[in-house]
């Protein structure tokens, strides 16, 4: 999908893979060099990397989560430590890290890892309007100020992986993976604007169950967790790239944590 948000080329020269010179014959028969087509630099509209994130790659992502669930809940279940959420979160996480090693070894879709400034003023604007959005959907007006006992347990078991790894961890799975994923395998046979609708609603899907399963989310905020896949399922489709989702997901999840923290400083004085 190529819209005005994309810095990707859209004519049909970003369509061939790499430079292919070609020795051919002038008039007087003498070789020269024909000219090279020019490299792909979007991939939204297909290519050899592309191409190889496919339904294998969608059967490896899920296995891989599968597994870490389970193995992540076994740990919950049978250790009975204050660190065994975090040992299980790990282990979910590393369940989506190798799906994507997996994927970036395969090939590297091109322009999805490209970084622009806009990146960073749309983690600003969807990141606090999303942090907006869940305090009218979960009443947070009339609840008590969010907050934590601050110490460096608190700072290592939940700030630093709910603030800054499992952003990044969770939107290189869902939307690099996934998306990328379902949109190679029906860009051809449905259409590209078709095959970025379902990559993006199978992306958000899976993100908001991914949540329900590991038992961190209450259903009733289902609809701010979906409402974060779903805007950033929809930027990388229209940039093309992944690190803008990224910070508008690390916004988002700063934003809580800056909360608790101003609420347990406030509580603390009090």
């Amino acid at each position: 999908m190529q819209d005005q948000l994309s810095d990707g080329d859209p004519s049909p020269l970003a369509d061939a893979e790499a430079p292919d010179p070609a020795l051919e014959a002038d008039t007087r028969g003498k070789p020269h060099r024909r000219r090279g087509r020019r490299r792909r630099t979007d991939w939204r509209l297909g290519g050899t990397a592309v191409r190889t994130w496919n339904g294998g790659l969608l059967i490896v992502a899920l296995v891989s989560l599968g597994a870490a669930i389970f193995a992540g809940s076994l740990v919950t279940l049978l250790w009975r430590s204050p660190w065994a959420p975090l040992a299980s979160t790990a282990i979910l996480w590393v369940g989506m890290i190798a799906p994507v090693v997996v994927a970036f070894r395969r090939g590297r879709p091109a322009g999805l890892l490209r970084f622009r400034p806009a990146d960073l003023v749309y983690a600003l604007t969807l990141g606090l309007a999303l942090r907006v959005l869940d305090g009218w959907v979960t009443d947070a007006a009339s609840q008590p100020f969010p907050r934590a006992t601050l110490t460096p347990y608190w700072l290592w078991t939940d700030a630093v992986p709910a603030g800054l790894v499992g952003p990044v961890v969770e939107e290189f799975f869902f939307r690099t993976v996934i998306l990328v994923a379902v949109y190679s395998l029906l860009r051809r046979p449905v259409g590209r604007a078709s095959a970025a609708i379902a990559a993006v609603l199978v992306s958000t899907a899976s993100f908001i169950l991914i949540h329900v399963v590991d038992g961190s989310l209450p259903l009733s905020e289902s609809i701010s967790v979906g409402a974060v896949g779903l805007v950033c399922a929809t930027l990388v489709i229209l940039t093309g790239r992944i690190w803008g989702a990224v910070l508008v997901h690390l916004v988002y999840n700063v934003t809580m944590l800056l909360l608790i923290a101003a609420g347990s400083v406030v509580a603390t004085g009090q």
